[in-house]
């Protein structure tokens, strides 16, 4: 079985969502069978190891997913992939455990990009943002985004405003604002899309937002459209 998917992978341009079983695996599937991208869903890394791009997905606990990650092997895989310079999505959580550290069960993380994942009461906090009673935790629901830092190629063709469905408590935090290539207003400016290199974190879920999130799917993945026809 292994040598087929290394076979299919090598000779066909192949987009991998890994399943770490903390992940939002059946909307992505979902949604790259909508747009024709061909895709291999796989528990084991060597499985992915042939694909041109990876979509780590995720919904939960930081501390959880993990410890997930580390029984199946796929923060070792990951890190290599991040440092091999290969294309990378990270969805919701899979957003954020790509970073050093999350406040959720204070637990490392990833490590891919530098910067840390924290609670909104906290940033809202340091803020002096008091209004609890308007804006509730988690973060759920249609937002806007606005672009900065130049955008994302990933946003090709999308105007900038669009919203996008968000469900979360906590909120990336990089030490490179650089780095921040749409936000969304929740209180405090919430970083919406980061991109470092081949990494893209994205804080909403393209997979359940309509056109527009179909359309980054699309520009993620447009090698394997074209090649379908």
């Amino acid at each position: 079985m292994l040598a087929l998917v290394r076979f299919i992978c090598y000779y066909l341009n192949m987009t991998g969502i890994v399943d770490y079983n903390a992940g939002n695996i059946r909307s992505v599937e979902h949604a790259l069978d909508a747009i024709g991208a061909p895709f291999v869903l796989s528990k084991k890394p060597e499985e992915l190891a042939e694909c041109d791009r990876l979509i780590f997905p995720g919904v939960g606990d930081a501390s959880y997913a993990m410890k997930q990650l580390k029984l199946t092997g796929f923060d070792t895989f990951l890190k290599d992939w991040a440092a091999a310079g290969k294309p990378l999505i990270g969805i919701c959580l899979g957003s954020q455990i790509i970073f050093d550290h999350s406040d959720e069960g204070n637990v490392t993380c990833l490590g891919l990009i530098k910067g840390a994942i924290r609670h909104f009461s906290t940033l809202w906090k340091e803020n002096n943002l008091n209004n609890d009673s308007l804006l509730k935790v988690p973060h759920m629901g249609w937002n806007d985004i606005v672009y900065e830092n130049g955008g994302s190629s990933l946003l090709h063709g999308i105007p900038e405003h669009s919203n996008f469905y968000f469900v979360h408590s906590y909120a990336i935090q990089p030490d490179d604002a650089h780095i921040v290539k749409a936000y969304a207003d929740y209180g405090i400016h919430v970083p919406a899309v980061v991109e470092s290199g081949s990494i893209t974190a994205f804080q909403f879920h393209p997979e359940k937002s309509g056109t527009y999130g179909m359309s980054i799917l699309k520009n993620y993945c447009k090698a394997d459209l074209k090649k379908e026809g």
